[in-house]
């Protein structure tokens, strides 16, 4: 996990994690936080890069939000090496 800054008035944090489990029939999948926690995330919360194109096991970037069903991960973009 690294700060990144602020956006909005509120301190950004990004997390890092590898995409655990992709249901591409439904255009959502889970993050393996680097914390353990696993975090929920939709095709809608990607950016710079298509749901299609994900795999299993690769590393991501993201920040969290709070939603009504719990947090989710969002602004989620392929860890650049």
């Amino acid at each position: 996990m690294r700060q990144s800054g602020q956006a909005a008035g509120r301190e950004v944090i990004m997390h890092t994690g590898k995409i655990k489990k992709l249901v591409r029939e439904r255009g959502f999948g889970f993050i393996s936080d680097t914390d353990g926690k696993e975090v929920f995330f939709h095709q809608s919360g990607l950016v710079d890069t298509q749901f299609d194109a994900l795999k299993e096991e690769e590393n991501v970037e993201f920040e969290i939000e709070n939603s009504p069903k719990g947090p989710r991960a969002v602004n989620v973009h392929i860890a650049k090496a």
